[in-house]
């Protein structure tokens, strides 16, 4: 029976990732199904995309399929054919390609099965996902950003918000999708009779957070048709007008798509305007933030003093801090209280 899984370190994989000179397509797809045995779908799709070369980040549950991919630009017309086959509700299936792409994305394939391929927290039986709210198309986007009745919503997190969003979004300010949900309900909930668009990177939380605004009580409810990534497709491809400002936050190497050339966020660490997101270079913090070229310099790619003066002491005193320390320390730490408590910065959602 083939390994089902990977057996290399991530050193020796990204070290051939970066050697590889073949370019690479970095491709996103979702799609919301139902699947009997995620299991067995995941292993034939594992055996079928090692094949390929294929290397990114797949969920699949009963619910559906979510994925983050890069794929060799000889094997793209196969691998489009492979995955066609791999299920009849993934015909045709819209495949988001990179805006910006340098083919060093992803360097190993990682497919999941999970309970969900976004995590909701919905517990609801009566709620039905499928009754989503209506697609847009960047023409039809552009003109609801017209309209003073409409609302545009950002259901992603606080940190891809801050490096990039569209022109007056709300933010439903939150670390997790799971936290958004019944958020984005009461912040509106005196919103109801007007439009309401929600966006986010590739499509899936939008597509599902418009059916939840619709199972509690939203009538005029709007998304947009293959998130960010496809409506700014769309617009440069017909010459309109793009609203969303800044980037693209992406969840692999890269960490963000440059869509205009504004700058919205600033430097965690000295305010000066940046939107580039970095994790600290110390392994038992691995914080992701801001951090502009002067400050990576100064701190050596740590987040403060304390993780560059940690970088110094011998390894095994290291690995022994990180045993030490509560676990949220341990792993890619994306919260935005954490990163305001490892940074210092001041919390501005609070009241006075």
């Amino acid at each position: 029976m083939p390994v089902l899984h990977n057996r290399v370190s991530n050193e020796e994989l990204k070290a051939r990732m970066l050697a590889e000179t073949e370019p690479r397509t970095t491709v996103s797809f979702y799609k919301y199904f139902s699947l009997d045995d995620p299991q067995s779908f995941r292993d034939a799709l594992y055996i079928a995309l090692v094949d390929l070369k294929v290397f990114g980040r797949i969920y699949i549950a009963r619910e559906g399929i979510n994925a983050q991919i890069s794929v060799p630009a000889s094997h793209f017309e196969r691998f489009r054919c492979t995955l066609f086959a791999a299920h009849p509700a993934l015909v045709g299936i819209r495949l988001n390609v990179a805006l910006q792409d340098d083919g060093k994305s992803f360097w190993v394939l990682r497919i999941k099965v999970r309970d969900r391929i976004v995590a909701d927290g919905i517990d609801d039986p009566s709620f039905d996902p499928c009754k989503v709210g209506q697609y847009l198309n960047a023409a039809e986007v552009n003109r609801m950003a017209a309209d003073p009745d409409t609302l545009f919503i950002d259901m992603r997190n606080h940190y891809e918000y801050e490096v990039g969003h569209f022109e007056h979004a709300i933010e439903v300010p939150s670390d997790t999708f799971r936290e958004q949900l019944p958020m984005a309900v009461d912040m509106l909930a005196r919103e109801k009779d007007k439009n309401i668009v929600m966006y986010c990177t590739g499509g899936i939380r939008c597509e599902k957070a418009s059916a939840y605004m619709r199972h509690n009580g939203f009538k005029h409810v709007f998304h947009i048709e293959g998130g960010i990534i496809e409506y700014v497709r769309q617009a440069n491809a017909l010459g309109l007008p793009v609203k969303f400002i800044g980037k693209n936050f992406v969840f692999d190497e890269r960490m963000g798509e440059r869509v205009s050339e504004d700058v919205i966020a600033h430097c965690h660490q000295c305010g000066e305007p940046c939107d580039t997101h970095t994790n600290c270079r110390n392994q038992g913090c691995h914080l992701l933030f801001i951090q502009c070229q002067s400050c990576a310099e100064k701190y050596k790619g740590c987040c403060s003093q304390e993780c560059l003066d940690e970088t110094a002491l011998p390894p095994a005193e290291q690995r022994r801090r990180r045993q030490l320390r509560e676990s949220r320390m341990n792993v890619f730490n994306k919260s935005r209280g954490f990163m305001r408590e490892s940074l210092h910065i001041p919390d501005t959602d609070k009241k006075s």
